[in-house]
């Protein structure tokens, strides 16, 4: 499973070719290549976390402040239905952003706000039984699975998991 904790960064040796290859794709399907749209790819790649639109319109703004955040949300909505990113809902507040570059699903922890990511394959159980029972087709890209982290578990008294 990987991190998405503050500590688990792209880091930024890797940005310059990965920030070429989202924007190439952009080229291909037909997009301009402004200084926003590279400014929105980096802040994805150079981010530890998932961001809220309003995190990556900041950090654009930081460098760019001519760039209004309307911009900022059409180029997720383009980055978004080319699959380079994608969009989730972790719990009450506003979704968050991701780059599309591995399947997985995301567990929360309802109590201290822990977020991990996890292969899509933990669902397929329970894909395979909404599947079966309700004809109902999970996806997982776009939500998040609430439940309570191991470490709040056994700090409330909880058994561990």
């Amino acid at each position: 499973m990987a991190d998405t904790s503050p500590g688990a960064a792209r880091g930024p040796l890797a940005t310059d070719a990965a920030v070429e290859e989202i924007l190439g794709r952009l080229r291909l399907g037909g997009g301009r290549i402004t200084t926003a749209r590279r400014l929105v790819v980096e802040s994805l790649l150079e981010s530890p976390h998932h961001q809220t639109a309003e995190e990556i319109s900041a950090q654009v703004q930081a460098k760019a402040p001519d760039v209004h955040i309307s911009t900022v949300y059409r180029n997720l909505d383009e980055l978004e239905k080319l699959g380079v990113i994608s969009h989730v809902h972790l719990g009450h507040g506003p979704a968050v952003y991701h780059l599309s570059d591995e399947d997985h699903g995301h567990l929360v922890c309802s109590e201290c706000g822990w977020v991990t990511e996890a292969p899509r394959q933990a669902f397929s159980a329970l894909a395979r039984a909404l599947k079966g029972r309700f004809g109902f087709e999970l996806d997982t890209q776009h939500f998040a699975v609430q439940g309570v982290c191991s470490h709040c578990g056994s700090s409330a008294g909880r058994p561990p998991a």
